[in-house]
């Protein structure tokens, strides 16, 4: 079950972040991150609402709170990184951070993972460097400078593992009240933006797609929060950080991306490592 929600969780974060990536070419990352996020709020609000789960110990909530700090600079970086570079550069480089950190906190609280879960982890987390290192280099190659994004996708990276590990720790007791503490996001967000004194006013026309984005968003969040109390974080975090396969493949085919073979076999190894992780 764990691993069915990780990949769930990993295929609703890659549409969410390809439809976030196309806003904020035109309204700027932080309309798209505030208001994105304010959507999936209403939503996280009626489910608490509709769950009733009974106000957890403090810890659960600031390890929710703590998550969201580096959750919302993780969206804002990411948005931002996706709206001057390439989505299947920037995407990727954002989760070999998102799986790497989580996997080594895992194997530091003594996680074991069977073995062939284990070669899963190994060969999903080359997949990940595999489809982002590829465009990186050719870019690299062309213009003999780093890549538009890719310093903003590093920067989520880190940011998105925070928010991994934060939620993980939280106690299944805890219902879905890290999650709404998580929301401080949007704070983050918000705070940035006028200490950058950029508008957050969004373009009419993207308001849809702002909302689409904040609901698959929090879908994707509640779908991560489920799998890690039916799984290890180690195996996971890995599963949900393959997300960039379906915001690559909606590239390829929405915006006409090139993919190049060592991305195309990176996909390949993608679902070689599911499998594995799947027979562990």
């Amino acid at each position: 079950m764990a691993v069915a929600l990780g990949l769930a969780s990993a295929i609703v974060y890659g549409a969410a972040d390809f439809l976030g990536g196309l806003a904020s070419k035109r309204s700027g990352a932080y309309a798209v991150v505030v208001w994105s996020q304010m959507a999936g709020l209403v939503v996280l609000a009626a489910a608490v609402v509709v769950t009733d789960d009974p106000l957890p110990a403090a810890a659960d909530l600031w390890w929710g709170a703590v998550g969201g700090v580096g959750g919302g600079g993780g969206v804002v970086l990411l948005y931002r990184g996706l709206s001057i570079g390439r989505m299947s550069v920037v995407a990727p480089t954002a989760a070999v951070g998102a799986a790497s950190l989580p996997v080594l906190v895992g194997i530091a609280l003594r996680e074991q993972p069977p073995v062939t879960a284990l070669a899963g982890i190994v060969i999903a987390l080359a997949a990940i460097v595999l489809v982002s290192s590829s465009s990186v280099v050719e870019e690299e190659h062309r213009t003999h400078r780093i890549p538009p994004g890719s310093l903003e996708g590093a920067g989520a990276g880190a940011g998105f593992a925070l928010f991994f590990i934060c939620l993980a720790f939280a106690d299944a007791d805890g219902g879905l009240w890290p999650l709404l503490t998580a929301r401080v996001s949007i704070v983050v967000a918000a705070a940035a933006a006028v200490a950058t004194r950029t508008t957050l006013r969004p373009v009419m026309r993207d308001l849809g797609r702002i909302v689409v984005v904040g609901i698959a968003d929090m879908l994707a969040n509640l779908l991560y929060l489920l799998a890690t109390r039916r799984g290890l974080l180690s195996i996971v975090a890995v599963l949900v950080s393959l997300y960039p396969a379906s915001t690559v493949v909606l590239a390829r085919f929405v915006l006409h991306e090139r993919l190049s073979g060592l991305q195309l076999t990176g996909l390949t190894a993608a679902a070689i490592g599911v499998a594995l992780i799947a027979a562990g």
